[in-house]
């Protein structure tokens, strides 16, 4: 992941990108922002930086798979290339937003770029061009004192720990697309930092395979499992908890491994691989049979495996053992379902 201890923002342009279908201009800046001095120094960093916490990176694209025709490639290039050409193409990046705020969801917002040196990358220092776009400001209270009077006023701005969008950028890997890491927290213009703007994907690396095996995992035993083997939501679950534990549980993923040890019987194994190829392919994702297993991957992805079994609107129950101590049944005489669970002990 990245250290941003030693790090310094020797540079940073400020510009005003509004929505041109809103009617709203873009508002270019002449010159760099003066006097970052030692009380705002530390508060950019807190704002540019802190929320890059998911080692996560991807790297340019371009439609015809050339990434070097992708605008943005071209600009931090020119940056990295020739430091004094930074405000130029810091504009340059400006405009290239605007150009590509196409629907009118999408929020005006003040766009900063700034040229950061000394960012550990995996233990590798690094030079970055950083782009974060602010949209949401909050409102404060300010209290002002002169003398023995007191003023209380009210004014708003930004949540130096809340980074609305953001892309940093590493000059590592830029024949390969550099090396960038994304922030995106809006929720109402879908992909469009990611997508129509700077166009990147995702590197496939160990994060990005350990993500996308695990998605895969929680998508079949949510839809596929149930449909082809007629299984209760607590076996459901329970394949969910046994993919976990496996994850949780090994350094080297191996796919057949995983399909002996997680989903066991032959025709388990072979509706998971046909379910596995249509998921990869309609996702363009990359298929590994074998990688290192991410614990950062891990850990986020282990969010979205729900363990809880939800009956009616009387109870919630949480598995996280085996589904062999859970028997489902039905009682004829009052026409209802049930669940019998065994247990050694209550606590």
């Amino acid at each position: 992941m990245i250290e941003i201890a030693l790090s310094n923002i020797q540079l940073v342009s400020v510009h005003h990108v509004g929505n041109p279908n809103n009617q709203e201009d873009l508002l270019i800046s002449e010159a760099p922002l003066e006097h970052l001095d030692d009380k705002l120094h530390p508060l950019l960093r807190t704002y540019f930086l802190s929320n890059f916490t998911t080692p996560e990176f991807y790297k340019f694209t371009f439609s015809n798979e050339d990434f070097t025709l992708n605008p943005i490639y071209k600009f931090v290039t020119d940056i990295f290339n020739d430091k004094e050409s930074f405000h130029e193409n810091s504009i340059n990046l400006a405009k290239h937003l605007y150009d590509n705020t196409q629907h009118p969801n999408i929020k005006r917002g003040d766009l900063y770029i700034a040229y950061i040196n000394n960012i550990a990358v995996d233990g590798v220092a690094s030079e970055a061009v950083g782009i974060f776009k602010s949209e949401n400001k909050e409102p404060f209270l300010k209290l002002k004192t002169y003398a023995n009077q007191f003023d209380l006023a009210a004014d708003e701005g930004i949540n130096i720990k809340k980074l609305d969008k953001g892309c940093l950028i590493f000059n590592l890997e830029a024949e390969n697309g550099y090396k960038l890491l994304l922030v995106d927290n809006a929720k109402t213009d879908a992909q469009f930092w990611k997508d129509d703007f700077l166009n990147v994907t995702p590197v496939a690396d160990e994060f990005h395979h350990t993500q996308n095996f695990m998605n895969l995992t929680q998508k079949y035993a949510a839809e596929q499992i149930k449909h082809d083997f007629n299984v209760s939501k607590a076996e459901q679950i329970d394949l969910l908890n046994r993919s976990v534990d496996f994850f949780k549980s090994k350094e080297q993923f191996s796919q057949a491994e995983f399909e002996t040890e997680v989903l066991g019987t032959p025709d388990r194994i072979e509706s998971f691989r046909n379910f596995g190829k249509d998921f990869m392919d309609n996702n363009e994702l990359n298929p590994a049979d074998n990688f290192q297993i991410s614990v950062q991957a891990v850990k986020q992805q282990a969010r979205i495996f729900k363990s809880i079994l939800k009956l009616d609107k009387n109870f919630h129950v949480y598995i996280h053992g085996s589904s062999e101590l859970i028997e489902k049944g039905f009682d004829e005489t009052i026409g209802k379902h049930y669940y019998k669970l065994y247990f050694d002990n209550e606590s």
